[in-house]
């Protein structure tokens, strides 16, 4: 099998349409056709209805694209470990939560590289329950997020250890035009617009928990925006487009300069944990969790999902 073929595929899916599948892969269609022919070969089935004035795509095919693009991920990354091993290295796939890659990760990553200069770090950042499924599957041997003091520890079974690397809050904050709006010591008007978290992202779900006002739409009376995507609020925040509440270690550079302006003081603020969680069967991983965590890890007993 070749990997092309699955390339050929993918682009296929997005373009819906052979002639221009084929010129964004820079083969003639006919050229690009007898490849797809041969991955039909290898599947063993059909993935194109071909009739004489249309080609149509097999919903099957549609089904899968996430698996395929999965799939090509791995692959390719197999392929780069065994063209640059080193026996005398190790690797450790790391996943984190958007938030927390953005605002821990560098000192992390910077602390293990003085420590363990021969281990490469493969990190990947997803939201919380992508994170926690990829450390059960085996896909990362440690998973690095933000977790609310008002909700339990993710529990991810009796072979996962859980270790503090610090605290944190979930903040409320303005900038650009909007700082203007907010005056010092004064009550926050309801009718500020908010970018908001949706009520069943990690975030979201802890805000709603304690009802703060901007955390999500329902929480809201101007809700201009919806994501779970941490980076992107801080960035329309900055733009002044509407309040919204971050971490505060995403934030502290902004809030020193003054192009932001935190409302802690008067909307309150969201204690937060920086847990990190490692799969006790790696060796590495065990090493790592003490390097960052030493005696705040906790060992006390198994750790589940719910």
């Amino acid at each position: 099998m070749d990997l092309n073929w699955l390339d050929d595929v993918l682009v296929l899916l997005e373009e819906q349409n052979l002639t221009r599948a084929a010129a964004r892969r820079n083969v003639t269609q006919p050229a690009f056709s007898r490849r797809i022919k041969c991955f039909e070969d290898w599947v063993g089935v059909p993935v194109l209805s071909r009739s004489t004035n249309r080609i149509e795509i097999d919903p099957a095919l549609r089904a899968n694209e996430q698996e395929i693009r999965a799939l090509v991920s791995r692959l390719r990354g197999l392929r780069s470990t065994i063209a640059q091993h080193d026996p005398f290295a190790s690797s450790l796939h790391i996943v984190a939560q958007h938030a927390s890659f953005l605002s821990c990760y560098p000192a992390m990553a910077l602390r293990l590289r003085a420590a363990l200069p021969r281990v490469n770090l493969h990190v990947h950042a997803r939201n919380l329950g992508e994170c926690a499924s990829m450390l059960l599957r085996g896909d990362a041997r440690m998973l690095l997020c933000h977790e609310a003091e008002s909700a339990a520890p993710l529990r991810l079974g009796a072979g996962v250890a859980r270790g503090l690397w610090g605290r944190d809050d979930l903040i409320p904050v303005v900038g650009g035009v909007l700082r203007d709006t907010v005056a010092r010591d004064a009550a926050v008007p309801s009718d500020l617009p908010a970018i908001v978290y949706p009520e069943d992202s990690y975030f979201g779900s802890a805000l709603t928990r304690r009802q703060r006002v901007f955390g999500t739409a329902a929480l809201s009376e101007v809700a201009v925006c919806e994501t779970a995507f941490s980076a992107g609020i801080k960035e329309l925040v900055l733009d002044g487009l509407g309040v919204a509440w971050l971490p505060s270690s995403m934030v502290q550079r902004e809030l020193a300069g003054g192009t932001l302006t935190s409302l802690a003081s008067r909307l309150g603020s969201e204690p937060l944990e920086i847990a990190i969680y490692a799969d006790m069967s790696s060796d590495i991983a065990t090493a790592v969790l003490d390097i960052l965590t030493g005696d705040h890890a906790n060992r006390a007993g198994p750790v589940g999902l719910d």
